[in-house]
């Protein structure tokens, strides 16, 4: 698609005006080709007539929760962390002016590499032998995150460093409750588990950098079982690497929870280590004690709840198409971290 063509959210003409102004190394016209996954930003690889590449990201049409779709932090976090052992694409440039189209974007550098959304993707882009080796990556790369100091990185002023989890539970029950009307549904377990997690809420020791999302969707792998980069850091703040861990551990297999109502999870491929294996190996790279880690995958599954109520309410107000979207399906996941949220109280107040 070249620059003559309208795309939603993008004035191509003046963004690519804009690019030639402030970025180095690209050189319109640009043929824009849409990346798919998600339900989220719009995102775009952007190629010149010389072969080179990058990414370009603003965040969807329609109104926005609050902070939600945040390019800033996207752009701040990728910044910082370049530098860092975290892998990252390299941020090649940020636009704040929202007279060129309308919202913040940026640009990133393109990197190769295959998210795994669902079992199908595993089975296509990540060979059985290669899974072990990739989960321990994951970890690992996880506990390089929570390693770093946020104020020796350039990150110390990304959020509020205390009472991460109870300042979640704030925000996105906030989100739930502003999303009720436009989903035109309510689930009561949503209050009375909100109620629960902030009269239990442990205590937090040292804020670290939390990315919020670190999921196997969010991670570009390669076929050898390595990760080329992390994805998405909107939602990344200072806080508990605990709750980190434990919304990476949810995707994880452990054999007792419910089939999920979207179908099989990347992670459901032969091949990977259990969840309490990888919980092990985190353990063993940071001394982290885990003996609370339910009360963390408990919080998790609630405040995922919480974000897919949001998505869905969005669909349902007409904000995005719904065209080959299963939304039943999305309610019902909401329904189902519910229950796994429930889940994971009862085996904390069963110890």
């Amino acid at each position: 698609m070249t620059t003559t063509d309208s795309l939603p959210g993008y004035d191509t003409q003046r963004v690519e005006d804009w690019i030639e102004r402030n970025v180095a190394g690209l050189y319109p016209p640009l043929t824009w080709t849409w990346i798919e996954g998600g339900h989220s930003n719009l995102t775009y690889k952007l190629e010149d007539e010389k072969g080179n590449i990058a990414v370009i990201r603003r965040p969807p049409l329609g109104k926005l929760l609050p902070k939600a779709h945040d390019m800033a932090r996207e752009w701040a976090l990728i910044s910082a962390l370049g530098p860092t052992a975290v892998p990252v694409p390299a941020a090649l440039g940020f636009c704040e002016d929202v007279d060129v189209t309308g919202a913040h974007f940026y640009l990133m550098e393109f990197v190769e590499g295959n998210p795994l959304y669902g079992v199908n993707d595993t089975e296509r882009w990540l060979p059985e032998a290669s899974r072990m080796k990739f989960a321990s990556r994951f970890i690992e790369v996880l506990a390089e995150l929570h390693a770093l100091d946020p104020d020796v990185v350039g990150l110390g002023d990304l959020g509020k460093k205390e009472n991460y989890v109870g300042r979640q539970l704030k925000t996105w029950y906030r989100s739930w409750n502003a999303s009720i009307e436009g989903a035109e549904f309510d689930d009561p377990r949503a209050h009375t588990l909100q109620e629960y997690f902030l009269a239990n809420m442990p205590e937090q020791g040292p804020a670290k950098v939390v990315h919020g999302d670190y999921s196997v969707h969010n991670i570009l792998t390669t076929p050898e079982g390595g990760i080329a980069a992390v994805l998405d850091w909107e939602i990344s703040t200072l806080g508990d690497p605990l709750a980190d861990l434990a919304y990476a551990l949810n995707q994880w297999p452990d054999g007792s929870a419910p089939v999920s109502p979207r179908g099989a999870p990347a992670t459901s491929a032969p091949g990977f280590p259990t969840r309490m294996e990888m919980a092990d190996w985190y353990a063993e790279r940071t001394g982290r004690d885990l003996s609370l880690l339910d009360y963390y995958a408990g919080f998790n599954r609630w405040k995922t709840a919480a974000i897919t109520h949001g998505v869905y309410a969005r669909y349902m107000e007409g904000q995005k198409s719904t065209e080959g979207v299963d939304l039943e399906g999305l309610r019902k996941s909401v329904e189902y971290a519910l229950t796994l949220a429930e889940q994971a109280v009862a085996r904390l107040e069963s110890k």
